[in-house]
């Protein structure tokens, strides 16, 4: 992308879906805050999506999908009773530590041996997975250091320069970011059963 260029910003899903089918870098509404995102098998634009946060690839990164079979290849299996409280779950604003196989991309991993994974409610997010053929890599719209954005203007003014393109969508609502849980244990990593909705 041309670093002097504006993104295309659209509330069409299209554009958008075709930026991420290119290697490009978006933003999406997510259920809290917008999200960038790219195709996670995308090493080059995971990095870009690092380099426009200041963010370490050790901290691993979340994936949001419509559907959690996209990720088949890249996960490994649970047992039936965790597998269960994890679909329960789904779609839901609830980001699932799980456990990977060795194709799993350490961008994607980080220094961790899980992959947080979230099937997303929000509908303009899971259209854009949909039209896309992809999960994404979610992180929130924001440089280091500074608050999430929650619209699409706030995405614009702070990062426009360095991404292809925004959905211009409302974000679901939510005041707080996803819950995180360990699939293997069940545990609460950030959130609590309180907040779950």
């Amino acid at each position: 992308m041309d670093p002097n260029s504006q993104p295309l910003l659209t509330p069409e899903i299209e554009p958008v879906a075709q930026s991420v089918r290119d290697g490009g870098v978006v933003a999406y509404p997510t259920e809290a805050v917008f999200g960038l995102g790219c195709r996670p098998d995308d090493p080059r634009a995971i990095d870009r999506i690092l380099e426009i946060k200041g963010r370490p690839a050790t901290k691993g990164l979340i994936v949001v999908t419509d559907r959690l079979d996209r990720l088949a290849p890249w996960l490994a299996p649970l047992p039936a009773e965790r597998r269960a409280e994890i679909d329960a779950s789904w779609p839901g604003p609830t980001t699932w530590l799980l456990p990977v196989t060795d194709a799993c991309p350490p961008l994607l991993r980080g220094e961790h041996d899980s992959l947080a994974v979230r099937v997303t409610a929000h509908p303009e997010t899971r259209a854009l997975c949909a039209a896309a053929g992809s999960p994404l890599v979610s992180t929130s719209a924001n440089r280091a250091g500074i608050e999430p954005c929650r619209t699409w203007d706030c995405v614009n003014t702070q990062l426009g320069t360095g991404i292809d393109a925004i959905l211009q969508a409302e974000c679901g609502g939510r005041t707080a970011p996803s819950t995180i849980r360990d699939a293997r244990t069940g545990a609460w990593l950030r959130g609590a059963p309180d907040t779950h909705e």
